[in-house]
Formats: C-alpha cells, structure tokens, sequence
C-alpha cells in the first residue's frame, strides 16, 4: 500500500526549518518586560540611560533636585543616584514595594521599562 504524499517533502522540510529557527532567535540589543514593553538594554550607562529618567521623573524642581533635595536624596547626579541606590532605598521606591515611600509621590510608578533599566544598570556596576 501506498501512501499518498500531500505535500512536498521539500516544502515540509522547509517549513520544519522554518519554524526552528524563529524559535531559536534570541535578542540581544532588546529585552522585553511583561510580554509588552520593549527596551533597549545595551550599552546601559547612567549617562546614556539612567540620568534621562532621573531628569525627566525626580530630580525636578521641588523635588529630588541639587536645589530641594528631598528626603536628602539629590537624583540629579550619578554621586546621589548611586548613593540612594547603596543605602537601599532607590529600587524599593521606584518599585511601589511595602515599606518605601513610592516614588514619584503622587504619580503612578516608572514605566517597566525604566525600572528594568536602573535595574540593568545597578546589575551592571553602576557606570558612569
């Protein structure tokens, strides 16, 4: 008996091919967090990619900035960053986790994006 062949083994073979190699891309440049948000998780600097977020989310006026210091946090340099950062209270804020002041104060928590960032940056050596 004979099996009738429905489609070419070529095509098959193929698409087999196909289908293992999308499973095995991997990502470098790009990390994804919670299935959704993109980020860019090369070169992390505090330069290139902490200072932005600090800037933009709590060293504002009136806040966290070199003027108001807020908490005694100053998070307009890589210095007070790095600093709140190693007394322990930098992830836990930003994070909205039990017991630390969620930051920023009245505002809804960073994106996952920039916690995933500071977060790099910290597992990375905090660079300058």
């Amino acid at each position: 008996m004979r099996i009738k062949q429905i489609v070419p083994s070529g095509v098959l073979m193929g698409w087999i091919m196909g289908v293992l190699g999308l499973a095995s891309c991997a990502y470098d440049a790009i990390d994804t967090i919670d299935s959704q948000v993109p980020c860019d998780s090369t070169a992390i600097t505090y330069t290139s990619a902490v200072a932005p977020i600090m800037q933009r989310s709590c060293a504002i006026a009136g806040c966290h900035d070199a003027q108001t210091r807020s908490g005694g946090y100053d998070l307009s340099s890589y210095r007070g960053v790095k600093r709140a950062h190693m007394q322990g209270r930098l992830l836990g804020t930003i994070r909205h986790e039990i017991g630390y002041s969620p930051m920023p104060k009245g505002l809804p928590k960073l994106d996952s994006c920039d916690i995933h960032t500071i977060e790099l940056w910290i597992q990375h050596g905090m660079i300058p």
